[in-house]
């Protein structure tokens, strides 16, 4: 079998998981649609709201694995400096972003986008963690950390593809979509950002 054929199952793979939602799933068992409630997002910060923290806490770190594994799948087969273990780490964020198993209506992507960066470019997912919890704090709202995370996130890896090899740019690149992917989502919180309306938490 050619290796770009197990290469493509991969991205498809990862898209399928990364559609998974584990919110949906954790708070339908409670007779909750995450979609009908609160912010109507299926991540963990609507389920920590929606049902409970420590639900919110087994989401956000099931949200983080979706992105984690299938690029440490991908990593394993094409090598983790390859094009294709990128597009993998980009494909399971699109999928909880844009999943198919639940009508293209997802979450932001941010804790699937920080398990992705883990993989893809190590670096970079320390430091998007790292902003997310600092910006977070500071200023009390949970996009604001998502969003600044995942932009330090791709500079980080962009900085880091001048001393890499071919690979590390190949991690820019992924890091660069999957920062782009969690702004898409976040474009309403964004507007109410602008508007001084953005709630806190």
């Amino acid at each position: 079998m050619p290796a770009y054929v197990v290469e493509i199952a991969l991205v498809v793979l990862a898209y399928a998981l990364g559609s998974i939602s584990f919110g949906l799933i954790i708070a339908g068992r409670r007779g909750i649609d995450l979609r009908s409630v609160g912010s109507g997002n299926t991540g963990a910060t609507n389920v920590g709201r929606a049902v409970g923290k420590r639900e919110g806490r087994v989401v956000l770190l099931l949200d983080g694995l979706k992105g984690a594994l299938p690029a440490l799948l991908a990593g394993a087969w094409s090598g983790l400096d390859s094009a294709w273990t990128a597009a993998t780490a980009v494909a399971a964020v699109a999928g909880h972003c844009w999943p198919i198993w639940h009508q293209f209506r997802g979450g932001k992507g941010a804790a699937t986008a920080a398990g992705a960066m883990l993989v893809v470019a190590w670096p970079a997912g320390l430091a998007a963690i790292a902003t997310y919890l600092i910006a977070k704090r500071a200023s009390r709202k949970v996009s604001v950390g998502s969003l600044a995370g995942a932009t330090v996130g791709a500079a980080v890896a962009i900085v880091g593809a001048a001393t890499w090899d071919t690979g590390g740019h190949a991690a820019a690149f992924g890091a660069c979509a999957i920062a782009l992917l969690v702004w898409i989502r976040h474009a309403d919180n964004v507007a109410r950002l602008r508007r001084g309306e953005e709630p806190d938490g």
